[in-house]
């Protein structure tokens, strides 16, 4: 099971991960981030929604277009955890062409927490996510080619990745996609794909320590984050 973990003060990357095998590449993509984020020296949060039992149901009292809408303790601990991060790492399957139930159930009850329809429409920043990075690592049993066909990665992007991203004020967004993530997963392939969320995590640390500004002007800095 993993488990959160918190490093040093600098940095601060909120992973949530949503797969419920322990042994799932997800879990293996959540724990080479977490330790890439470690060995570079910055603070990680990671949120494992099905080791926690994170309830996705929003209730009616918490309705943010309520005049008081309530906010559950577990929502307030989820805040009180993430709160503070600089990037928020999604890792999740792709299931019938859109993230997991549990996944949206925290955009929506953690997210979304009091956050009224009228600051989102004019992408007003929000306290927890505003300015921040977002960053997705999906995966998918399906070829890159079959999921093209079916228009799923802009989909999924313009349904999910642009609407937090505005709807919340955040900064930026990245995704990573692994296509053909099967149980017969090779050896090779699998290290391959740890090597790139390895890299992409060294690069979204080198963000936070340096800047955008500075790692456009010169690339090289990654190099200088801890491996």
């Amino acid at each position: 099971m993993i488990v959160d973990e918190r490093t040093s003060p600098g940095g601060g990357h909120a992973v949530i991960l949503c797969h419920p095998d322990p042994a799932s590449f997800n879990h293996a993509i959540a724990r080479t981030y977490r330790d890439t984020v470690i060995a570079a020296g910055q603070r990680v949060v990671l949120r494992d929604l099905y080791a926690i039992g994170f309830d996705p149901v929003l209730t009616a009292a918490e309705r943010p277009t309520l005049p008081s809408p309530a906010c559950r303790q577990d929502v307030l601990d989820e805040i009180a955890a993430i709160d503070g991060c600089e990037v928020f790492v999604l890792i999740y399957p792709i299931w019938f062409g859109s993230a997991p139930a549990m996944l949206k159930g925290y955009v929506e009850r953690v997210f979304g927490a009091g956050v009224k329809p009228e600051p989102m429409q004019g992408r007003v920043r929000t306290d927890l996510l505003g300015g921040r990075r977002l960053l997705s690592f999906s995966t998918s049993a399906a070829s890159k080619t079959w999921l093209d066909e079916q228009g799923q990665g802009q989909g999924l992007n313009a349904v999910f990745d642009q609407y937090i991203v505005h709807a919340f004020g955040m900064r930026s967004q990245e995704h990573r996609r692994f296509t053909q993530i099967v149980p017969g997963l090779t050896p090779s392939a699998a290290s391959r794909h740890l090597q790139d969320v390895a890299a992409q995590a060294r690069r979204t640390c080198a963000q936070i320590a340096f800047g955008d500004e500075a790692l456009l002007a010169d690339p090289g800095l990654v190099a200088r984050i801890a491996c």
